[in-house]
């Protein structure tokens, strides 16, 4: 079973940053991909970003996320990460690290991400 630990969540105020990260218990290359979903008030879960093993990035076609969030990984540190910038308060909400091994699908336990003055 692949555990999925995340971080780097917390309270920031508006316009301000937070980089996230996630570090699987196997090695990110065992995975397909790794994403970034995020839960907002009131909201379903939805994709935020996802890169793959050679490092291609895709994101949500979303007006409200285009251009401030970028995901990344370092392969030698085993971990994935989710930079964001320019935070709205309706990004307040618990971001999911997920990662795909074939059909396979395994969600972190998701860190809380408020942004608040």
């Amino acid at each position: 079973q692949v555990q999925l630990v995340e971080s780097g969540g917390g309270l920031v105020q508006p316009g301000g940053s937070l980089k996230l990260s996630c570090k699987p218990s196997a090695s990110v290359f065992n995975f397909n991909s790794l994403s970034w979903y995020r839960q907002t008030l009131g909201e379903e879960r939805e994709f935020v970003a996802t890169i793959a093993l050679g490092g291609i990035a895709q994101y949500a076609k979303s007006d409200s996320m285009m251009g401030r969030f970028i995901v990344s990984r370092d392969d030698r540190k085993n971990t994935l990460y989710l930079q964001m910038n320019d935070l709205k308060p309706e990004d307040t909400g618990v971001y999911y690290c997920n990662a795909k091994i074939l059909s396979n699908n395994y969600w972190g336990q998701g860190t809380q991400v408020t942004v608040s003055s």
